[in-house]
């Protein structure tokens, strides 16, 4: 039988239809095994899947959106539960680099290459080219340079966590487009700068965690419009100024961690009345003044922590009437006269209330 040039063009259209429903497209496959060619990992074999035509299939950590059958996860994470590590007995180790071919991956929507511990390099600037990118998380590697500048292109991001790695520079001012995020986790690495004055402008974001960098300015007051920001850990860094007592009216805040900074000033008494504040850790700062006299039977707090500061004068008496308040730490200021009777103090150590100027009573060893 003849076979004429239409009913090659025609068959040629068909069996490419049949590999993109059956198969991931060649080009995905070829953006896949050049992003593993940057990368080494000895131990666990997690590579050894990926062979064979179709990536959707039987690939470590590969998933691919069931309609038009192009890769949409990466998920690849060196500490999980899943059996190949049970298996081999240890977490995993990876060395290598993020490639750029992961930017040909146009319906990515997840990509997690996360504690492998000596991944290094560059972050790819063109990921900012992925429209549909959901969730970065790079966490626990040794990944250097810059977050790239235009991050805020991507307007479906809701998780980026770059945390544990070797992140510099400062914090690109387009992040503040980045409309839907919602978990930012940027921890100990080596960013510096200020944090965008318009930080407030991420209306969805619950978590910013910001600790163990090496940050300054001041706290930008536009936080406190961030109505769904449940945990701000700002601590470790070098931030400057006054606490904003605009923080105190935020509605879902439990965590604020501004531990090891420069600031200096008086505590918001707006902080101590806020009845959704469980911890706050404002230790080894410079802060002053008296501790303000707003406790009451809506405080709870499961730590408070205001070490190693510059306060001064009495513990207030309505510290005794609050709910509950779990761990308090008071020590190194310069606190006076006796300590309360009652909760929380009759549960309190020595070291709660060590190296004041002249407090005295239980727990300490001084009769007042």
């Amino acid at each position: 039988m003849k076979l004429t040039g239409d009913f090659l063009f025609k068959l040629t259209v068909l069996l490419a239809v049949i590999f993109t429903v059956n198969g991931c497209p060649p080009a995905d496959r070829s953006a896949l095994l050049a992003f593993k060619k940057q990368l080494s990992e000895p131990y666990l074999g997690i590579f050894n899947t990926w062979t064979g035509s179709d990536c959707c299939n039987g690939w470590y950590g590969i998933s691919c959106d069931p309609e038009v059958k192009r890769v949409a996860d990466i998920s690849l994470r060196g500490e999980s539960e899943d059996p190949i590590f049970e298996k081999a007995g240890r977490s995993g180790y990876m060395t290598g680099s993020l490639s750029p071919s992961l930017c040909q991956l146009d319906r990515l929507t997840t990509l997690v290459v996360a504690d492998w511990k000596d991944i290094s390099g560059e972050i790819p600037a063109c990921l900012t080219s992925l429209p549909n990118l959901r969730i970065i998380d790079l966490v626990g590697n040794k990944i250097s340079g810059n977050i790239p500048a235009d991050i805020g292109k991507l307007s479906r991001l809701a998780v980026l966590n770059l945390a544990d790695n070797q992140i510099s520079g400062s914090i690109p001012t387009s992040i503040v487009n980045l409309n839907s995020l919602m978990h930012m986790d940027l921890s100990s690495n080596k960013l510096a700068g200020t944090i965008p004055s318009d930080v407030g402008e991420l209306s969805m974001m619950s978590r910013a965690l910001l600790s163990r960098n090496q940050l300054t300015g001041s706290i930008p007051v536009s936080l406190s419009k961030i109505f769904r920001l449940a945990d701000l850990d700002l601590s470790m860094n070098q931030m400057t100024g006054t606490i904003p007592a605009e923080l105190g009216s935020m509605p879902v805040l439990s965590t604020l961690n501004l531990d090891s900074n420069k600031l200096s000033g008086e505590i918001p008494s707006s902080l101590l009345r806020n009845s959704g504040l469980n911890i706050l850790n404002l230790s080894r700062n410079s802060l002053e003044g008296y501790l303000p006299d707003v406790f009451g039977p809506k405080t709870y707090f499961t730590e408070l922590d205001l070490s190693y500061n510059n306060l001064r004068g009495l513990i207030p008496k309505s510290m005794s009437s609050a709910k509950y308040i779990g761990h308090l730490d008071l020590s190194h200021n310069h606190l006076c006269g006796s300590i309360p009777l009652g909760s929380p103090f009759d549960h309190l150590e020595a070291s709660s209330f060590a190296n004041n100027d002249c407090l005295c009573g239980s727990p300490l060893f001084r009769a007042c």
